[in-house]
């Protein structure tokens, strides 16, 4: 920790602006499904980790990996069997997504060449797992949602041991969280609760901009919970962590049924319970329970509208609906380049050994110094529509502040416009936020297609005791 500040860097102010091209999202489809995509979504559904042990039957159908070798061409869930063959046939049925299943005894790998590795896929979903992820497969998972992948995981309640291994799905899916070569600090914002609630309908928030509670697939409303657990929010660790669901009684950070959030260039989805997935048909011999249709909640439109979220296809969360080429729109986002491509104040972008970069040698810092002063750091932002974008960094805050109360020292991320009106403030942080090494924030700028808008950091410090903001491979990402 830094105990009196730093003296003033020596270098020049950056004068480039770097222009970017952002994505943005298709209008939203008023039907009940969305017209064929140009390149279909691609699905994964996970069924190497014991999904149909005991009386679970999560696949969308027998035939793996290709559904459609059971029926091409299906139009009611019975022509695929499987409790979650709703699920898939519904999206089948649109025209807009090629799904696939990952069989028993094989593995989750990302960036080979078997047709089941995730680089060939949008979306993986992970069904109430039985088995614990491998350390392999916990790294190509986490590696698959930074680099742009959707992942939608479905819990149960605590003690679901369906195999009797000793590991129940809320123990394997926190695994994955917190135990895992890739970033194990909260990556996704919550953890999921060791609990079971034994029944209830979970309502929505009201939300209308939010694209899974009012997506393609309608609106969703309620959710069903028999026997299921929820999460608890964890906004300071990842900003973009939202609950949309909540149980009866509980809102804010606690008790969320179904959440959202982003990690690196990707997105994840979480749902408490596997019985709203359940639609009541599967193979002889499971007692299933039909969730999916219960008149009470709006289940399948909020797996339908998650899933197109997830894969990048829905409209005011953003996706591209397969227009869009994928890419790092940056410049110098490692700061590597030293005073280029950024607009900074003077002796921001540095090398300075006093502060350590996350990679290399620079990095952005801002403030520092133990006396009033602001700082900021920008690159300019031109955003079309055809893509989902996202916008992540690395931040560290080193402070000699000594409060836990009061944010004496600020930094806020913001989106401004071509006129320098703020948008959007992203976040603020503070000298609160102090914290040994960087964490990653993401934020979805998908929202300002066709503007041209500035990503700006400003750093404020107060009269007295530094406060260190430390930024470090930043990104772009579109999809």
């Amino acid at each position: 920790m830094l105990g009196f500040g730093r003296s003033r860097h020596r270098f020049t102010t950056a004068t480039a602006v770097f222009g970017l091209l952002v994505a943005g999202v298709a209008v939203q489809a008023s039907a009940a499904a969305p017209a064929a995509a140009a390149t279909p979504h691609r699905i994964l559904f996970d069924n190497a980790h014991a999904e149909t042990a005991g009386n679970a039957d999560w696949i969308i159908s027998t035939s793996q990996p290709d559904p459609l070798g059971q029926d091409s061409s299906p139009s009611a869930e019975t022509d695929w069997t499987g409790a979650l063959s709703s699920w898939g046939v519904a999206l089948q049925k649109t025209g807009d997504y090629s799904l696939k299943t990952l069989p028993s005894g094989s593995s989750l790998a990302y960036g080979g060449s078997t047709a089941t590795d995730l680089s060939n896929f949008d979306t993986l979903v992970l069904p109430e797992p039985n088995t614990l992820f491998t350390t392999a497969e916990k790294t190509a998972i986490m590696t698959f949602v930074k680099n742009g992948g959707g992942l939608f995981m479905v819990s149960d309640h605590t003690g679901a041991d369906r195999n009797s291994d000793g590991e129940d799905a809320v123990e394997i899916l926190n695994d994955l969280m917190t135990n895992n070569s890739v970033d194990s600090t909260d990556p996704f914002g919550f953890s999921i609760d060791t609990l079971d609630v034994s029944s209830g309908y979970p309502a929505a928030i009201s939300d209308s901009t939010d694209a899974v509670l009012h997506g393609s697939f309608g609106t969703v409303t309620k959710s069903l919970i028999a026997d299921g657990t929820t999460a608890t929010l964890k906004p300071a660790d990842n900003s973009a962590v939202k609950g949309l669901v909540y149980r009866s009684g509980y809102s804010g950070n606690t008790g969320a049924f179904f959440a959202t959030s982003t990690f690196g260039s990707g997105r994840v989805a979480f749902w408490g319970d596997s019985s709203p997935i359940d639609d009541g048909t599967g193979q002889s011999g499971n007692t299933l329970y039909d969730g999916w249709n219960d008149t009470g909640a709006t289940n399948a439109a909020l797996a339908l509208n998650a899933t197109e979220w997830l894969a990048g296809g829905s409209s005011s969360g953003g996706g591209g609906g397969g227009t869009c080429t994928a890419a790092q729109l940056l410049a110098n986002p490692g700061f590597e380049s030293g005073n280029t491509s950024w607009t900074a104040t003077s002796g921001v972008i540095t090398n300075s050994s006093s502060e350590a970069a996350r990679t290399g040698s620079y990095k952005a810092w801002l403030n520092g110094y133990g006396s009033a002063n602001t700082d900021t750091l920008s690159q300019a932002v031109t955003i079309p529509s055809g893509c989902a974008a996202t916008v992540n960094f690395y931040l560290h805050v080193d402070t000699a502040e000594t409060t836990t109360s009061t944010a004496y020292d600020t930094l806020k991320a913001q989106v401004l416009n071509s006129s320098g009106t703020v948008l959007s403030t992203l976040a603020t942080y503070s000298n609160l936020n102090a914290a040994s090494g960087y964490t990653l924030r993401s934020f979805d700028l998908s929202s300002y297609a066709g503007q041209t808008v500035t990503v700006k950091f400003t750093g404020t410090e107060g009269s007295t005791l530094q406060t260190s903001f430390v930024l470090d491979d930043t990104a772009l990402n579109v999809s």
